[in-house]
């Protein structure tokens, strides 16, 4: 048998992985292969802010938001950065009793059995073929945008509205992220030090600059407001529904900060540094949205008219627009530049946590063995990445072909599906750690309260979502006879998740009766 061919067994210990026989008493998990000690707590940070990527989130969601909770957009920036803080102290506890690249599946496989553990699996690997799919339309866009303005050409730009050149750029930009992330954690991390560099000094830079135009920039920013701390107010949103609409995507604009959890195995310090570099993006992240969306609202309103960033014509694109108008058109291109620079590093990350527990799935044999195979060269897992690129690439051209609305509507069907699998994993944590939450007050807040209170409010924006996705008008307006194709196509992958679960059940028959990846509540352990 190859080095490429194999697989861990039982009592086998990879450098920078538990022992497979779960020999630390604590998880029981098994080592994969992957190399370890190849990020710090710096470059998993960097890891976890590029998988989120801000600036790319900030122009396609930035406008819907506003359009949906008008000016109390900061305030649904916060509301939705609640419940995700929550997750991560449940994600940080159990990453460091288990530090497994499956995350969400294999902890909630330890907690509430195969089944549960398997679906919540792939609500992660479908949200991220749906977000990745996503990330390389808008730097296809971006691209023929930016090309446009290097050349001084509208017709370069406007090839984007071409479908053919589209999707085949779309598709050689998804090969080359694919390509990179294949080539493993080290090529990964030297090019996402510069890429979100760029992004956090843009979006500095644009803040400053819209500040500067906020009540006297000139007759295009006549609808610009003064700051108000009643922005802050989620209870100021006009309607419950309107509420649920916004948090939805608000939800999305964090959702990818869990990439340096999947990474854990490849991390050096896997117990402990990728928990507190969650909580470090998770803090850049909030600062950067605020001070963005608040800058833009003060000097364009979040009205529908002009520059308003609720204009239906360019809420879906909210920086083309505010680009030149705010910065120039020297420094306008920066602007282009760092959306482009934001889809593609986010490109090239995301495909870590999708990689990552697709080989953790395979490995624990709930799906096929092939999966689990890991590079013995770049210590990846090779035909998992790959696999993910061709899926990403074939969601993407189905999706632009069938649907004009493409890029929202799976936008909001995304948040369906991260509420879904965040919440089953701060569930997980709670009950899995539920003998050791009476030991001290710390365990009860960290391991029980906080995860309990971020997976409720999850849950309840996942049933809110799902009941108002039913409405054709909900997401683009657009329908499949009669109803809603966010709830179509939400619903629709999920039920697919079901159907090939059933399938995996039946060629895997052990994984399913939990004799892989054993159900069990952790003995008590005293901390260091």
């Amino acid at each position: 048998m190859s080095q490429l061919d194999a697989r861990p067994r039982a009592g086998d210990t990879v450098r920078g992985s538990l022992p497979a026989d779960g020999g630390d008493g604590r998880g029981g998990v098994r080592g994969k292969g992957l190399g370890g000690n190849s990020v710090g707590l710096m470059g998993s940070a960097v890891i976890g802010v590029s998988t989120v990527a801000p600036v790319y989130c900030l122009t396609s969601t930035l406008g819907s938001t506003a359009g949906e909770v008008g000016a109390q957009m900061p305030a649904v920036f916060l509301a939705g950065f609640l419940p995700m803080l929550l997750v991560a102290f449940a994600y940080r506890e159990l990453n460091r009793a288990m530090p497994d690249c499956g995350t969400s599946f294999t902890w909630t496989v330890k907690a509430f059995g195969p089944r549960v553990g398997w679906m919540c699996g792939w609500g992660l690997v479908i949200a991220t073929i749906i977000v990745l799919s996503n990330l390389a339309g808008v730097a296809t866009s971006y691209f023929w945008l930016l090309a446009g303005e290097i050349a001084g050409s509208a017709s370069v730009a406007a090839l984007d509205d071409s479908k053919p050149v589209h999707i085949l750029t779309c598709l050689v930009l998804i090969a080359v992220a694919t390509a990179i992330s294949y080539r493993g954690m080290t090529a990964t991390k030297g090019i996402q030090y510069a890429l979100v560099g760029l992004q956090l000094v843009v979006l500095a830079v644009f803040v400053t600059m819209a500040l500067s135009k906020a009540g006297g920039g000139g007759p295009e920013f006549a609808s610009s407001l003064d700051f108000s701390w009643s922005w802050l107010n989620p209870f100021a949103v006009q309607s419950f529904a309107a509420f649920t609409a916004g948090l939805s995507l608000s939800i999305f604009m964090f959702w990818g900060w869990d990439a340096c959890l999947t990474a854990n195995e490849e991390t050096t310090g896997s117990e402990k540094t990728p928990g507190r570099a969650a909580l470090i993006a998770m803090v850049v992240l909030v600062g950067s949205y605020l001070a963005t969306g608040i800058a833009a609202q003060m000097a364009v309103g979040s009205g529908t008219s002009g520059l308003g960033l609720a204009n239906p014509d360019t809420s879906d694109n909210v920086f083309a627009a505010l680009a030149g108008p705010v910065m120039g058109p020297g420094l306008g291109v920066l602007l282009f530049l760092a959306v482009l620079a934001s889809a593609a590093a986010s490109l090239q990350t995301t495909f870590i946590p999708v990689a990552r527990t697709v080989l953790a799935m395979s490995a624990y044999e709930a799906m096929p063995a092939s999966y689990a195979k890991v590079h013995p060269r770049f210590r990846t897992p090779g035909r998992a990445t790959v696999t993910a690129g061709i899926g990403t690439g074939a969601f993407y051209t189905v999706m632009t072909l069938v649907s004009e609305h493409v890029l929202v509507d799976t936008i909001y069907a995304l948040g369906l599906m991260i509420c879904f699998y965040y919440a089953l994993t701060a569930f997980a944590c709670a009950w899995y750690f539920r003998a050791e939450l009476t030991r001290s007050a710390r365990d009860l807040v960290f391991k029980g309260l906080f995860p309990l209170l971020g997976g409720t409010l999850l849950a309840a924006v996942f049933a809110k979502t799902l009941y108002d996705m039913w409405d054709p008008a909900y997401g683009s307006g657009s329908s499949v006879l009669g109803v809603g194709s966010v709830f179509v196509i939400g619903v629709g992958l999920l039920l697919l998740g079901v159907v090939l679960m059933v399938a995996m059940e039946r060629r895997s028959p052990a994984f399913f009766r939990g004799e892989i990846l054993t159900k069990e509540t952790p003995a008590l352990v005293v901390e260091d």
